[in-house]
């Protein structure tokens, strides 16, 4: 009998209940420590959930940049306008840095970017991508949140993530 109350009283001291409150050091949810601000991401408006959180990228207000390179108000993400924001894999993905075009499947380093009729610029490059290399003259616009990139002739509108 006496081996039983041992064994019981034993089970009772240690289904005792403790929180983090009692105990110092220890966190009841890792996440809530480590980012306490941290707040669901709101669903997106047709209901597909993105794999990965949007990066907040700064966007630098418009200014004059250095001779040759790409002014403020150019630079940042593009898409396509029926494209995704943060969908690596559409086509018409463009990433604008002062010295670099970045598309989907090639890098231009810019050699000049020059001042044109209202507000345009023009952006020669030397491309690399697939195995090739060449360069090119792009004259871009900004209407509102919209690029348009015209290249020999073709014009493409992306929007700006």
């Amino acid at each position: 009998m006496m081996p039983l109350a041992l064994l019981l009283c034993a089970a009772a001291c240690g289904s005792e209940k403790k929180d983090a409150a009692t105990q110092p050091g220890v966190v009841t949810n890792i996440m809530d420590q480590a980012l306490p601000e941290a707040r669901p991401a709101d669903a997106p408006a047709n209901g597909i959930a993105p794999v990965e959180a949007q990066p907040a990228i700064d966007t630098p207000p418009p200014s004059a940049a250095p001779d040759g390179l790409i002014p403020a108000a150019f630079q940042g993400r593009w898409t396509g306008e029926a494209d995704r924001c943060g969908d690596r894999a559409a086509p018409l993905e463009l990433t604008i840095a002062p010295d670099q075009l970045i598309f989907h499947e090639s890098v231009g380093t810019v050699g000049s970017a020059r001042a044109e009729a209202d507000g345009r610029i023009a952006v020669d490059a030397a491309f690399t991508g697939e195995g090739q290399s060449w360069t090119r003259t792009l004259h871009m616009r900004r209407v509102g949140d919209r690029l348009i990139i015209t290249n020999d002739g073709t014009a493409v509108t992306r929007k700006r993530c």
